[in-house]
């Protein structure tokens, strides 16, 4: 008869199975996704696929480790396990409130009209050829305003009334279209990263209760063997 609860020993491995699927369909798809990328693949995505590997192949790593936990019922590996546990969910934590301290930041630098970080944006050509794919798609202009553009506004910030859109004069001394839209990009921008952002956040703080839980039924089931072992001695000692 098994040190651990024989139910409990097969939700955990049960559990962790799931969790080992899930890391070889992560190393699956990370594999593909670089294996499919051409040479324009931009310098972004390629860390962002090789953290996403090097996650999967964590996790498959202590899954496997914690179905060999539970089944060889060996204390010494069940405590790397829970260290493991433990070392994770303080890492998603971190990261988590990394992301969620990062998304406030973001959300002032595309929305507030003082913000600072605006210039450093401009100055990168893949975000302002983007932005200016954007603006006649959602008739804005600029990030917080039309200023952002500096003294040249781009044909794709011009506002025709008879769209029915708002519209106003370009600022004095800047060249570019005479009617630009009202309405200003950040808003929009951020709008569309923040339900990534959103997701990661809760990705992070999930895994982290997760790992919590693992770390709990971990602890009860070292607790359970260090039992049997006791009460095995013991009953050892007065038989003879």
């Amino acid at each position: 008869m098994g040190k651990i609860n024989e139910p409990l020993k097969r939700v955990f491995v049960g559990f962790n199975s799931f969790f080992a699927i899930l890391g070889c369909t992560l190393i699956y798809l990370a594999i593909k996704a670089s294996a499919s990328s051409t040479q324009e693949m931009s310098s972004i995505d390629m860390p962002g696929l090789s953290w996403i590997l090097v996650f999967a192949i964590g996790v498959l790593c202590v899954s496997i480790l914690g179905i060999y936990a539970a089944s060889s019922e060996k204390v010494l590996v069940l405590k790397i396990f829970a260290g493991l546990m433990g070392i994770g969910m303080i890492i998603m934590m971190i990261f988590g409130i990394i992301t969620a301290v990062g998304r406030n930041q973001l959300k002032a630098a595309f929305t507030s009209p003082s913000s600072e970080e605006v210039g450093a944006y401009m100055k990168k050509q893949e975000f302002t050829s983007s932005l200016q794919e954007l603006q006649p798609t959602f008739k804005c202009c600029g990030i917080v305003s039309a200023k952002d553009w500096g003294d040249q506004i781009p044909n794709s910030c011009e506002c025709r009334s008879s769209g029915g859109y708002e519209c106003t004069s370009k600022p004095e001394g800047i060249r570019g279209p005479d009617q630009i839209y009202v309405k200003s990009c950040g808003e929009i921008i951020f709008s569309l990263m923040d339900g990534y952002i959103k997701i990661s956040i809760g990705f992070c703080f999930g895994f982290a209760v997760i790992a919590l839980l693992g770390l709990l039924i971990t602890i009860f089931m070292i607790h359970q063997v260090k039992h049997n072992d006791t009460a095995g001695t013991v009953y050892a000692m007065r038989s003879y």
